[in-house]
């Protein structure tokens, strides 16, 4: 088994043109399949509030929420390097409130590192965490955190302006201490920029292939979430049909007696009548 990665080794991927593979993972079954298969960072993503609690949105998801889930992903994979998504205001309000949360990742649920999303306003906080000895990834572009305040699930840095308040953001928070950063729904041309610019290692979601990294959620790439499918996704398997094909199948032969069948079924080695005495 290879050891596990540190920040060190994932800003030498950067340096030696190798690409980070990232995917979000929410339980241990998933995180185990996950580090079998050799991704390199396992973010227990805020997105839960949506593929797994049925929330309209991540802003109602909750501290414990993400430590319970956390929790479960290193329990599955204790030699990932597993990332845990700050949740909405859990960060935002005061900088000694932000550290502790962070350290709660680390202490609780035992994440290498956290992710908060936000730009050059969330710089002093970042540095805060990292002084206290925590990891931060950031998280610019489209967050979906504050989506409103950008006008709904859009594309951003379209314009020049915009482009360059992102250029300003990633700049700022490389600065602020962060040892990556994530992009998202940035056009292709301005994400390879800011990887270019930049010395610590960007992973790209609808960013194109210009990143250092790539992450998706893990459910989008399965098919198995249909609610919604962003344009950028690719989903490599349909698996959800295939669910519902399985279960559907199975209640059939529950309802028709067929399962379990005798070669499910455990053989009764007493006769009945010593049983009835």
């Amino acid at each position: 088994m290879a050891d596990k990665l540190t920040i060190v080794d994932i800003k030498g991927m950067k340096a030696a043109g190798e690409k980070i593979t990232m995917l979000t993972a929410y339980d241990a079954g998933f995180a185990r399949m996950l580090a079998a298969a050799g991704i390199d960072i396992l973010l227990v993503g805020d997105s839960l509030g949506m593929v797994v609690l049925g929330y309209d949105s991540t802003v109602p998801v909750t501290m414990n929420e993400m430590l319970h889930h956390a929790g479960a992903v290193r329990r599955g994979a204790p030699d990932s390097f597993v990332v845990g998504d700050m949740p909405f205001m859990s960060y935002q309000c005061a900088i000694p409130s932000a550290i502790r949360n962070a350290g709660r990742f680390m202490k609780e649920a035992g994440c290498d590192a956290v992710k908060l999303e936000g730009g050059l306003e969330v710089c002093e906080t970042v540095t805060a965490i990292e002084r206290a000895g925590i990891p931060v990834m950031g998280h610019i572009g489209l967050t979906p955190q504050t989506a409103g305040k950008l006008g709904g699930y859009k594309v951003q840095g379209r314009d020049l302006d915009s482009a360059r308040r992102l250029l300003g953001m990633a700049r700022g928070l490389e600065e602020a201490g962060a040892f990556a950063l994530v992009l998202e729904c940035i056009p292709a041309g301005l994400a390879a920029l800011i990887s270019e610019q930049l010395t610590i290692p960007t992973i790209g979601i609808g960013a194109g292939v210009g990143c250092d990294g790539q992450v998706l959620v893990t459910h989008d790439l399965l098919g198995m979430f249909e609610k919604f499918v962003p344009s950028f996704v690719k989903s490599y398997v349909n698996l959800a049909p295939q669910i519902r094909d399985a279960v559907q199948e199975y209640r059939h032969e529950v309802r028709e007696g067929r399962y379990p069948d005798a070669s499910h079924s455990f053989k009764m080695s007493l006769p009945v009548e010593d049983i009835l005495g």
